[in-house]
């Protein structure tokens, strides 16, 4: 299977005059509760690669009723780059990234604070791209070292706390390629893009009736 690199393929769609898209995978929703409603996660992915998306993201994490054995079915079924978002603690998470051949990891610096470099550099010995996500001014100091980096817009302890303006506020302040994610619904959220490369969207794509339809306004929309 070939991969373009996760940032590379992030880029890229930007060069050629679209949004750059992350689609997630989520099968469950803290605040929406079921996200999948009897669907096959790989025909969601399916509907995401026809919409032109740039990359696809997919929650592991039990809590949001991920495995990581359909993680590996993403993996193989698709071209476009993947990023692993689960709640991150223990370094042999890294070597499970790995092995399902993802290209990505997502390493919350709320999480693993000053062990956040550590494993941002465990992550390129495995050949994986770490991206770092930050919340409030208090996180930017453990995403140095990151070449990309996630603005979170809703706070992950309290998760009815949701604001773009997150966005705005930290993304000038961070290096490298910058992502923004959470509470992004409808393509006039894309204004984000303003101060950030690319954006990643999950609930709001799953509870659209139609998919495709609605995934690529996002990727087509003129800003």
């Amino acid at each position: 299977m070939i991969h373009f690199g996760f940032i590379d393929a992030l880029r890229e769609k930007r060069e050629k005059g679209k949004n750059a898209v992350i689609g997630e995978i989520k099968a469950f929703s803290l605040t929406r509760g079921d996200l999948l409603r009897g669907r096959d996660p790989l025909g969601i992915l399916k509907a995401y690669e026809n919409a032109g998306c740039a990359g696809i993201s997919y929650i592991t994490a039990r809590s949001f009723n991920g495995s990581l054995e359909i993680l590996k079915k993403i993996c193989r079924e698709t071209e476009l780059p993947v990023l692993r978002k689960d709640f991150v603690e223990e370094k042999m998470e890294i070597e499970r990234t790995a092995e399902a051949e993802a290209d990505a990891l997502l390493l919350i610096a709320r999480i693993l604070r000053y062990r956040t470099s550590e494993f941002v550099d465990l992550c390129f010995e495995h050949g994986i791209e770490p991206l770092v996500e930050v919340f409030s001014d208090d996180d930017l100091v453990y995403a140095e070292k990151a070449r990309a980096v996630l603005v979170n817009n809703r706070d992950i302890f309290n998760p009815s706390d949701v604001n773009l303006q997150r966005t705005f506020r930290l993304a000038p302040k961070l290096k490298g390629f910058k992502i923004s994610g959470s509470g992004i619904s409808k393509p006039e959220d894309l204004k984000v893009l303003e101060v950030v490369n690319a954006v990643l969207v999950g609930t709001s794509f799953m509870l659209a009736e139609n998919t495709e339809e609605f995934v690529r306004s996002f990727v087509e929309a003129r800003l």
